[in-house]
């Protein structure tokens, strides 16, 4: 099985100069989902990993260099997610690769992707406007004492009384760390929720007790969402969460109640 240990992360890697699918890094959900508690038999979510690649480069017909920018979807039921700097390496093996149309480049990627996926992958050239509405919904600005940096304490989440509400809350202070390497991955996390209204404060000392906490972009997703409904019972909930870039790429994993209305597809500011 493979593990994060045996990727290319914190290793020095040379720079593929051919097309190279067997770059392209499978990591297995199913140890995490198991260490979070979520079956994997009966997944309580649906939901996509919504890549943006910003640099992706091949040769036409006739050897001229064309460019593009594209946005992946790797579904959430997909026994593997694909590790990210496998990915950029891999999109930088088609640099010198020659295409017939861009059609077959999106096809070739799609292929590749799929397999080590193990699921539909799709590929689609162009990105999501830049929508940074998520400051109308923050909780940054709270005035709240915070003391608990890691790992994950879901004890800090309760709802308060009152009737169900319908809302939407926002942070940008999520941070957790790559569990090789050890650097910072940055995100605006969004939860969209019907219920029992969530008591802020608590959110938002859950959201930043991650800060310490080493865990692929994916599985803290899954966390939050598990947590979340856990300790919460909201009648559905939407968690996405929109990291910043890292080496052309940036990830933008969503997790949903089925059923529940998906995000809509865009970016942030900051990415």
């Amino acid at each position: 099985m493979n593990t994060p240990a045996d990727s290319s992360l914190g290793r020095e890697v040379a720079y593929p100069t051919r097309y190279d699918p067997s770059l392209l890094f499978p990591i297995p959900r199913l140890p995490s989902r198991e260490s979070i508690g979520i079956d994997p038999a009966a997944l309580p979510f649906v939901g996509l990993d919504r890549w943006h690649a910003y640099e992706i480069g091949w040769l036409d017909a006739q050897g001229k260099p064309c460019v593009a920018t594209a946005t992946l979807h790797v579904p959430s039921d997909s026994p593997n997610l694909v590790e990210s700097k496998s990915l950029k390496l891999y999109l930088n093996s088609l640099n010198s690769t020659r295409f017939n149309s861009p059609a077959a480049v999106r096809e070739c990627i799609a292929t590749d992707l799929s397999a080590r996926a193990g699921a539909p992958v799709s590929v689609e050239f162009g990105l999501p406007p830049v929508l940074d509405d998520a400051a109308e919904h923050s909780i940054d600005g709270l005035d709240v004492s915070i003391d608990d940096y890691g790992p994950p304490n879901a004890s800090h989440l309760r709802t308060r009384p009152g009737e169900a509400v319908e809302e939407t809350l926002a942070s940008a202070l999520l941070k957790s760390n790559c569990p090789v390497t050890g650097q910072p991955d940055w995100a605006n996390v969004t939860l969209r929720y019907r219920g029992a209204p969530i008591d802020v404060e608590g959110l938002l000392r859950y959201l930043v007790s991650y800060r310490d906490h080493a865990e692929f972009h994916e599985q803290c997703v899954e966390r939050i969402f598990h947590d979340v409904s856990r300790c919460c019972q909201p009648q559905w909930l939407v968690v996405e969460a929109r990291y910043t870039r890292r080496g052309g790429l940036d990830i933008n994993p969503w997790r949903a109640t089925p059923g529940a209305p998906a995000p809509v597809a865009r970016r942030d500011a900051r990415q």
